[in-house]
């Protein structure tokens, strides 16, 4: 038998995976299904068309099963006024009111099996699956109401047709409140299930993003799946770009706001890269495919909603003990109200009707929608303003941090790195050996120095035994000699006296072998313009900024002095940013941390929230539990506000879907029955609906804060 999960209302395929249903909120239950093979048997073929059959469930599934439920209710209701007991068109009255009590058996019918049959197999899937939750408990209400009043309806009709005219038939029963029980639920389940696909549609979008077709360099067109990396495709102007890539041909601006969240179109010129599903401008772009599949951004993207959506929040935990807990509860109260009324009035149709309103009254239905559907809407609101969530307790977490520490380069500054000075004998051999040396290095510093002798056309020669010094710098042969390139943290490791340059920058010296050093490269990272507004707004919300970085403390200096950084580490080696991380948490703090690097990635995991800028390596962007699309720390107020904004609503949300339990289901019992205050099974209904449409007109109120 292979373990699935699937909604209680059918409304998705069974899944490999335990959530909540992505079209109505519901928590899937674990079912178990026979593993594919031949088998044709009876029974399998039975199972398996009784899943076709009852799977598929949507909001207008629900609005169409409403309406005609509206409808045979206002009849069953009508026909249940005290005036038809008249002779009517020359009936008598014992006549008239069987064909009544038939027609009222009739609709009611029509209303419990059209109108109530999802909530019976839903039913049966809790039990099965023996989770027995909110549709257990509308199913045993109903179930219950209608069996007792076709029980009296029936015997009326019986005592009608044998004796004649002589027996009153005005005997209670219950088709009017479960006629009006099943569309108010059934009303309450169609908000419910639009407000949850309304939240996810946002999400879904990214499936529309890319376009059908890409038109090769040479006109021909051809479906997204056909393309190769290395293909050269053909995007004119206004059209969707197909691919991830680098541009090889062209010049224009690319409306990137539905990954990015940046309204302000993007200049993108040869050699620029290109995400698929973003919009070109006026300008024809030639692109050279560098990802296909599972690889490109936009699957990433999908992978990360999907994370996030499989991650559970501490509160979403909380709301589904509660709600198991809750199911018990009124089972316990309704039975035990049923049982107390039986005995002290020795009236069956009131003590039952004590048991069907307590059960209706505390279905949780409210309570399982409360916190899924915030979550499903600011997932949302997180893709739309540029970042991902990859692991939603930290998300919560980021409204209580109060220390966000900042790797400097690439998140503060743009990292990229610009040759300012270079000091030697040689300008140009300095600058022909330090950019050979930086042709196999991806940091920061070595890209500045290539960029440089590009700019000076200058020849790269062939490096030969090319190694990586972390936090040092790096080493190769070039010409049969070895050579180092890196800063005073090199110096120290070979043991070299530093030479005294009076400079702000960063500098990485050129070092032969013999220890001698050739000359010295200064290079300045420029500090980014969006990071001092980001600072600014860290410190309204009361939050302190740190910073760390392995330049020297001349250069850390400068750069907190100018964003006004409440404190920084200066110097710091790869390996000792997870320990500053620690010693923060050590003092109490609860800590951010933003980084971009392979170096990162250890201190991001022990942050108590590890944010990557999506510009970052992989190894990166894997280890922290969100991820900026773009590199702008203002996005960090973003998503601590949003945190904030998440947080509330999940609590405004448990207080709808809860707080009114506690009055209602008492005065549902019948607690104040002596005083002629209770509640009926309809008014039940209204209450369990109200909370279930209060719930979700409240999360969905975050898009417009």
């Amino acid at each position: 038998m292979v373990k699935k999960y699937i909604c209680p209302m059918g409304c998705i395929d069974p899944q490999d995976e335990p959530g909540n249903c992505p079209v109505c909120g519901m928590k899937l239950v674990k079912i178990e299904e026979e593993r594919r093979t031949h088998r044709t048997d009876a029974k399998h073929t039975e199972h398996k068309e009784y899943l076709d059959k009852h799977h598929g469930h949507r909001a207008e599934d629900f609005l169409k099963k409403f309406w005609l439920c509206l409808i045979l209710t206002i009849f069953v209701i009508f026909l249940s006024f005290d005036f038809f007991n008249l002779n009517i068109f020359g009936l008598q009255w014992s006549a008239f009111s069987l064909l009544k009590s038939a027609l009222v058996l009739i609709f009611s019918s029509i209303v419990f099996f059209y109108g109530g049959w999802v909530f019976l197999v839903g039913a049966y899937r809790e039990i099965k699956a023996k989770n027995p939750g909110m549709m257990t408990l509308i199913s045993l209400a109903i179930t219950s109401a209608y069996i007792y009043s076709l029980y009296i309806t029936l015997n009326n009709i019986f005592c009608v047709v044998l004796r004649s005219f002589c027996v009153d038939l005005r005997g209670s029963n219950f088709f009017g409140e479960l006629a009006s029980l099943i569309t108010i639920m059934l009303l309450g389940h169609y908000f419910e299930m639009k407000s949850i696909s309304s939240a996810q549609r946002a999400l879904q979008e990214i499936e529309k993003l890319l376009p059908d077709v890409a038109e090769l360099e040479n006109g021909r067109l051809v479906s997204l799946n056909e393309l190769k990396v290395g293909d050269i495709v053909l995007v004119r102007p206004g059209g969707k770009i197909p691919v991830d890539g680098i541009v090889i041909e062209g010049r224009s601006e690319v409306n990137e706001s539905m990954i990015t969240g940046e309204s302000k179109p993007v200049l993108k010129e040869v050699g620029s890269e290109v995400i698929a599903g973003t919009i070109n401008g006026d300008g024809i772009l030639k692109i050279k495919v560098t990802k296909i599949g599972e690889e490109t951004f936009l699957a990433g993207i999908k992978r990360l909603i999907q994370e996030a959506q499989k991650s559970k929040s501490k509160l979403q935990v909380l709301a589904d003990v509660f709600a198991k807990y809750l199911t018990f509860i009124a089972l316990g109260v309704g039975s035990l109200s049923f049982i107390i009324w039986l005995i002290l009035q020795k009236d069956f149709a009131f003590a039952l009707e004590r048991l069907v309103t307590v059960l209706v009254i505390a279905c949780p239905h409210a309570l399982g929608l409360a916190v899924p559907l915030v979550v499903a809407i600011s997932t949302s609101l997180a893709v739309h303003n540029g970042f991902l969530i990859r692991n939603r307790p930290q998300l919560e977490l980021a409204r209580k941090v109060n220390i966000v520490l900042f790797d400097k380069t690439g998140t503060l500054t743009t990292g990229k790195f610009k040759v300012k000075k270079i000091l030697g004998e040689d300008k140009n051999f300095i600058l022909q050996i330090s950019a050979s040396l930086s042709q196999y290095s991806s940091h920061f510093i070595s890209q500045g120095i290539l960029e440089k002798a590009k700019e000076e056309s200058i020849e790269i020669l062939k490096v030969e035994d090319f190694e990586n010094l972390p936090g040092k710098g790096i080493k190769g042969k070039i010409n049969g000699k070895v050579y180092y390139l890196g800063g005073d943290n090199l110096l120290k490791e070979l043991d070299i006296k530093p030479t005294q340059i009076e400079t702000i920058g960063t500098i990485s010296y050129l070092i032969d072998q013999e220890k001698n050093i050739l000359g010295a490269i200064i290079l300045e990272d420029e500090i980014r313009e969006e990071s001092k507004e980001a600072i600014e707004e860290l410190h309204k919300l009361g939050i302190k900024v740190m910073m760390m970085t392995g330049d020297k403390k001349e250069v850390a200096e400068k750069v907190a002095k100018e964003l006004k950084i409440d404190e920084y580490f200066a110097e710091v080696l790869p390996q000792e940013k997870v320990d500053k991380v620690k010693e923060l948490q050590q003092r109490g703090l609860k800590v951010m941390m933003i980084g971009d690097g392979i170096n990162d990635a250890p201190a991001l995991m022990q942050a108590n929230v590890g944010v990557s800028i999506g510009a970052g390596t992989n190894v990166a962007i894997e280890s922290a539990g969100i991820i900026l699309v773009r590199n702008d720390p203002r996005d960090i107020v973003k998503l601590i506000k949003l945190s904030k904004l998440t947080y509330q609503k999940m609590i405004e949300n448990l207080f709808w879907a809860t707080g009114y339990n506690i009055v209602a289901i008492p005065l549902a019992a019948g607690i104040l029955a002596f005083k002629g205050i209770f509640l009926s099974p309809a008014i039940g209904a209204i209450l369990m609906s109200l909370s279930t449409i209060i719930v979700s007109l409240n999360a969905l109120r975050m898009r417009n804060i």
